[in-house]
């Protein structure tokens, strides 16, 4: 039991949540802003020789640059609005749970708005970190895509590890 008052909670829920989210953001525009000030999209730049690699890049799919095709934008519009509803319906139904499960839905929170903002402001997102050798590389990614992927695997292994099992009562 908690000697939090049930207000006090609910605030640093929420202030938790924020500060995450927002800590997320401004680490994702702040890169992205010195990626598309330094280089040409296209052009890379090693950061542990062929292994990590800053490398800009327009992706006009989903994280890790999947699902490209024409006309996607309206139906990547309405994921970030699904992710972002789903956010909230979590943040309510943990109430009273766990401050990290609140930082944890911060990630979530943060990566959709900060690859939100690149689609609303350009029409893409952009992306500058590749992984690989050579020509076998992972999809190049961002701090955004980063914050999303680190959040679902923490909010599964959340769920899956510390959440109780509610088991079906017996009908009488």
């Amino acid at each position: 039991m908690s000697s939090v008052a049930p207000r006090d909670q609910q605030r640093a829920e929420l202030a938790v949540l924020g500060l995450t989210a927002a800590l997320v953001v401004a680490a994702d525009q702040l890169t992205k802003a010195a990626v598309v000030g330094a280089l040409e999209v296209g052009d890379r730049v090693g950061l542990v020789g062929d292994l990590v690699l800053i490398w800009h890049v327009r992706n006009s799919g989903a994280a890790f640059s999947l699902f490209q095709f024409e006309g996607s934008l309206l139906l990547f519009y309405a994921v970030h609005v699904v992710a972002l509803g789903m956010v909230a319906w979590f943040h309510r139904g943990f109430r009273g749970r766990s401050l990290w499960l609140q930082a944890i839905l911060g990630l979530l929170l943060g990566g959709s708005i900060g690859n939100l903002i690149d689609r609303i402001r350009q029409g893409y997102v952009t992306d500058f970190v590749s992984v690989g050798i050579g020509d076998v590389r992972f999809p190049t990614w961002n701090i955004a895509d980063a914050g999303i992927t680190v959040g679902i695997v923490l909010l599964v292994a959340y769920l899956v590890l510390f959440e109780p099992r509610h088991t079906a009562e017996p009908s009488a």
